[in-house]
């Protein structure tokens, strides 16, 4: 994932900051506990593709 691309790229949804989970290849909202997929090195930005975090999953730290 590209460092830069990572910076300007926030949640569609409350407009916080992202973690990159490499082997997961997601990016994290920690706040609404979403998970977004990339997909050939491209980020799906759409709520209704994000994953929901369960409740009893660890959500990484930045």
């Amino acid at each position: 994932m590209d460092k830069k691309l990572l910076e300007i790229l926030v949640c569609p949804l409350c407009k916080g900051p992202l973690y990159y989970a490499k082997p997961a290849q997601e990016l994290v909202c920690r706040p609404d506990r979403l998970a977004f997929p990339i997909r050939d090195d491209i980020p799906v930005m759409l709520a209704e593709e994000a994953r929901a975090l369960p409740a009893d999953e660890e959500v990484p730290e930045r």
